[in-house]
Formats: structure tokens, C-alpha cells, sequence
């Protein structure tokens, strides 16, 4: 895995170093922040903390002292979620003292959950995002339906077989609920939030009814809301909003959910093969939720969102931005066939362009401004 982390990685680190005091390098566990990080480290002056090893935190008890020891020398310090009080000390030090390239902070959470951060070192931090594997990344590596089954986190896609990989991936679900969660600060008992996430599993790629949600949870309404919130901000889930539109027809205004690694959801599922997902009811939901989530990640200054009607036509995924809009429907099928719905949606809103993204093995045009093509081949400006 050394040689094969994540594309925005050094790179995009270092430019970000090279303007800011400090970086944050933000994405769920086990997505190679850590690897990223120390390939970095490995060519500046640095000290590397973690803070889940009680020894490095203790040598955060006088932090002044440390930051005078090591003011010449890039501190990156790992696991930032666990000490978020840490931040008020942070912009103390920073506005002592400007220069760039002085903290490489990396999180397993949001920016949003790690408030403090977003608070405090306003002006004065930059945040990357570092997700899973996209299909794009890894084509050289791994088939397009092992990355599928299996999806993007390194391990799991990379694992020696599917046993293997899936066995990964329900050790990453339980040590998520079982450490992660609480390291947060959030007591939430572990049958509640395991019966939650498989819920979630089987709403993937459906609009939100929270009352029924709740009602199958076993819990309130705004409990609910609590821990979808909790889920989404450590990258577990996607909440896809409604369009704002000015279209003349009635719209859906529920947002949508997604389990956002497809790995994940497929272990949620108890789906262990390729052929056990393309006979599962869930595959065509899954496929969507795979091309979404690697079009929006892809495309991460575009603002995503979908539409439907109230008469069932829809846009799969919307992604707008300075005006333009480009348009999406997933379609798992080799000889895939847009909805009528949506030659109506792609005619009333009259975007850049069109796509219907499925498992082809080349991509063509239906009409003008209308393609077909795999996720891969897919190209926005």
C-alpha cells in the first residue's frame, strides 16, 4: 500500500502546506491518511504524533514547550478527533507565529463534527478530503466489479480474495461502532446503532421517510436524526438533497440516503460475492449509490443534488455550478434505456449535458448532448 494511496495526496498536501499554517487532512479510517502523511513526512524536517498512544499525548501536557522545541519542524498530528480541545491552543500558536507548513492535522471526522476546529481555526487552516478509492483511481488495479463488491477502501479492495475482503470489512464495522463512535463522545448503545446502520442498508438509495425510518429503528424521530447525523459526519452515509428549482412541476422534497462506500453496504447485506449482488433486489440501488458517490467525489466543487417529480420522473444525480448543470441517471444494464421521465426532466431543464452511466464497455451518444458511458468515461467542465 505504500506506493498506492490516495491521488490527492502529496501533492495536494504539500500545495496546501505551502499556503497555510496548518492542514487538515480529513476521511474515515483506514483510507491511507496516515500513509499519506508519513510518505510526506518522510522528506521535511517533522514530528509525528498519534494521539490514540498515550505517550505522544502526554508529550502534548505543555504544548508550548513542544511547539518551541519543534517551531522549525512540520508537527503532524494524527487522530486530532480525540483531543478537539486542542484547537484553542493550535490558533494561539498559529497567530504567534504565520508561516506556512506549520501543522499537518489529520481526522477520522468532519470538519463539521471536529466543531472546535471550524470555530477556532478560522482563517488559518485549510481541509482536504480524503475518501476511498474512486473506480478511476484503480483501474490498472482492480476490475471494475471487484471495486464494486468490494469497494473503495484500501484494504478491502485490495484484499487476496472476497473472503478476505469481507471479512475486512465487517472488522471495520464493528471496531467503527465499538471504538469510533464512543471516541466521539457519543454514547449510543451498539444494537441500537448496528440495527440502525443495516436499516440504512436496506433504504440505500431511497428517499427519506423519517417517521417509518424511526418506526423501524425502534426510536424517536429526533434520536434518529442524532445519529444519521453522527453517521454522515464520519463518512459513512450520504444525504443527497432535494433540487431547489424553479421547474414548474411538483418536486419530491425528502432528501435521499446513501451508504457511501459500496463495500460497506454489501457487508451490511451480508453480500459476499459478485454473483450473490447481481442476483440480490438491491443491485440496481447499489449501482446508483457506486455512481453517485465517485461523481460527487470526483467532481467535489460541483454542488450535487437530485430531482423527482410527484409523478416518478427523476434525475438521478444533479451537479450544478456557476450556472451550468449537468445531468445523471444510473442504469445497471449493458443496453441501458433513459426513462421517459428523464428525456422530459433533461428537455424542461436543458443542462450542459446529459449521462446515463452504466456497465458499458464503450461510450457512445444517444443524441445531442446525451451520452452513455461507464463512470470512468464520464467527463464534466
Amino acid at each position: 500500500m505504500h506506493g498506492y494511496v490516495k491521488r490527492i495526496q502529496e501533492a495536494k498536501v504539500r500545495g496546501a502546506l505551502s499556503r497555510a499554517p496548518a492542514v487538515a487532512v480529513l476521511g474515515p479510517r483506514q483510507v491511507g491518511k496516515s500513509t499519506t502523511a508519513k510518505i510526506l513526512l518522510e522528506n521535511v524536517p517533522s514530528v509525528y504524533l498519534d494521539l490514540q498512544d498515550r505517550v505522544d499525548r502526554n508529550k502534548l501536557s505543555e504544548p508550548e514547550l513542544f511547539f518551541d522545541r519543534y517551531r522549525d519542524t512540520l508537527i503532524c498530528l494524527d487522530e486530532i478527533q480525540l483531543l478537539p480541545e486542542f484547537f484553542s491552543i493550535l490558533r494561539s500558536e498559529i497567530d504567534r507565529d504565520r508561516r506556512p507548513g506549520r501543522f499537518l492535522i489529520l481526522g477520522s471526522a468532519s470538519r463539521d463534527l471536529i466543531r472546535q476546529s471550524t470555530e477556532s481555526l478560522a482563517g488559518r487552516i485549510a481541509y482536504i478530503d480524503l475518501m476511498p478509492f474512486i473506480q478511476q483511481e484503480v483501474a490498472e488495479v482492480a476490475t471494475w466489479s471487484d471495486f464494486w463488491l468490494r469497494g473503495g477502501f484500501p484494504e478491502s479492495l485490495l484484499a487476496g480474495d472476497d473472503i478476505d475482503s469481507f471479512d475486512w470489512r465487517h472488522d471495520f464495522i464493528r471496531t467503527f461502532m465499538e471504538r469510533d463512535i464512543p471516541s466521539l463522545g457519543y454514547n449510543i448503545p451498539i444494537p441500537v446503532i448496528e440495527r440502525l446502520w443495516r436499516l440504512l442498508a436496506h433504504y440505500h438509495g431511497q428517499t427519506v421517510n423519517y417517521h417509518k425510518m424511526a418506526a423501524a429503528a425502534d426510536v424517536s424521530i429526533p434520536t434518529l436524526k442524532k445519529y444519521l447525523s453522527v453517521l454522515e459526519q464520519t463518512y459513512m452515509v450520504r444525504v443527497l438533497p432535494p433540487a431547489e428549482t424553479n421547474m414548474k412541476k411538483r418536486l419530491i422534497k425528502s432528501p435521499k440516503i446513501y451508504l457511501r462506500d459500496s463495500g460497506i453496504l454489501h457487508a451490511l447485506l451480508d453480500i459476499e460475492t459478485y454473483d450473490s449482488l447481481l442476483a440480490n433486489p438491491v443491485a440496481g440501488a447499489s449501482w446508483e449509490g457506486l455512481v453517485v458517490e465517485n461523481i460527487i467525489v470526483e467532481h467535489d466543487r460541483w454542488a450535487p443534488s437530485f430531482v423527482r417529480t410527484s409523478n416518478g420522473a427523476e434525475i438521478d444525480l444533479l451537479l450544478e455550478r456557476a450556472g451550468k448543470r449537468h445531468l445523471v441517471e444510473c442504469k445497471l444494464s449493458k443496453a441501458p434505456k433513459p426513462s421517459r421521465g428523464f428525456y422530459e426532466l433533461v428537455e424542461a431543464m436543458r443542462p450542459a449535458s446529459a449521462w446515463v452511466v452504466a456497465p458499458v464497455d464503450e461510450p457512445y451518444e444517444v443524441r445531442k448532448g446525451l451520452y452513455v458511458c461507464a463512470p470512468a468515461h464520464l467527463q464534466i467542465s
